[in-house]
């Protein structure tokens, strides 16, 4: 699966999935993980939407950052001080700052 097109969001686990509440005016376009305001259900609902409309073309992997930070990580941070959680695709650090379909998919396309 070399062409597969990796979304990796780094944050913590008790974070919250982005800066905005979870209610019914919510942009993201996940509903499976409402209204948990969670970071690990918003990205296993990312997982799953990613899977029904991609398929194997994307992977969507969690990196958690509670028990310390992975090299590429601290990299991103030093160089960007990007706002959490993270949305990082095939290595390249995005603004988004949430989990979001709408934006997220966005970023794929363009890799596409």
């Amino acid at each position: 699966m070399s062409n597969t097109i990796l979304v990796e969001i780094a944050g913590f686990k008790d974070s919250f999935c982005g800066p905005f509440p979870c209610d019914g005016d919510r942009t993201c376009d996940l509903e499976k993980c409402a209204p948990s305001e969670k970071l690990v259900n918003a990205v296993e609902a990312l997982r799953e939407r990613f899977a029904h409309i991609y398929g194997d073309k994307v992977e969507v992997r969690l990196t958690l950052l509670d028990d310390g930070i992975p090299d590429h990580i601290a990299e991103i941070v030093e160089k960007d001080q990007p706002p959490i959680p993270m949305v990082i695709v095939n290595g390249r650090i995005t603004p988004i700052g949430r989990i979001s379909l709408p934006q997220i998919s966005e970023e794929v396309n363009k890799v596409l």
